[in-house]
């Protein structure tokens, strides 16, 4: 893979001050909160499903039966969301030496010496390992959803399968969660993160700092816009 198949369109340098860098265009922003607000919703929903002791959780959506009716719809946004995410990222989200390099090293992220952290591309391993793990656990649970979602497809599948379909959606909304909240803590953790998902852009320097090797590719290729 070339290069330049790493890059995403719409990245590029603006020249300040102060100096930004475009990291996600309109689109691609609205649909990463079109797939958290729908993941959000089928976890609410799913819980209240899983369990009696969460069962007022389905006061959010008017009752029972509407949650029952709702639940597999979030679903089919959630999957429809994410992969048009997905066809958009992949490339960039491909592992790389430098991300086992990255890993040996998660100490001396945790105690903050990011100075001995290899130069990154536009995702460190802790990114690229969420995006890998929403991708398969999100493929399993519309797969077993779709199995388990008796009102079109009662008679398409026997009961056994069925069970093992159940379980198999049990275990994989439960890591989707678990993902999920590393995901989000990341996010707030790293300062200047969410500004990419709110704004579009982060600044030069959260930019040198996290993803030096991303930014040195944009000014090699001439990715360098007006100024803002």
């Amino acid at each position: 893979m070339t290069e330049a198949e790493r890059i995403q369109p719409g990245d590029a340098i603006h020249i300040g001050p102060p100096l930004t860098v475009d990291r996600y265009g309109p689109a691609a922003r609205a649909n990463h909160w079109v797939t958290a607000a729908s993941l959000i919703l089928l976890a609410i929903s799913g819980l209240a499903l899983f369990t009696p002791s969460l069962f007022f959780l389905t006061d959010f959506f008017g009752g029972g039966q509407n949650t029952r009716m709702l639940h597999p719809w979030f679903g089919i946004v959630l999957f429809v969301s994410f992969f048009v995410f997905f066809f958009q990222l992949w490339r960039a989200n491909l592992w790389t030496r430098t991300d086992f390099v990255w890993l040996s090293r998660i100490g001396d992220l945790i105690a903050g010496h990011e100075e001995r952290l290899p130069e990154l591309e536009k995702y460190n391993a802790g990114q690229k390992f969420v995006f890998w793990a929403m991708s398969g656990l999100i493929l399993i649970l519309i797969v077993s959803g779709v199995i388990i979602w008796d009102q079109y497809f009662a008679d398409a599948t026997a009961i056994g399968t069925k069970r093992i379909a159940i379980l198999a959606h049990s275990v994989a909304a439960v890591l989707i969660i678990c993902v999920f909240i590393l995901h989000v803590y990341a996010g707030i953790w790293t300062r200047g993160t969410l500004r990419a998902m709110t704004r579009g852009s982060v600044t030069g320097g959260w930019a040198w700092r996290h993803h030096r090797k991303w930014l040195r590719k944009l000014a090699g290729q001439h990715r360098v816009g007006p100024a803002e």
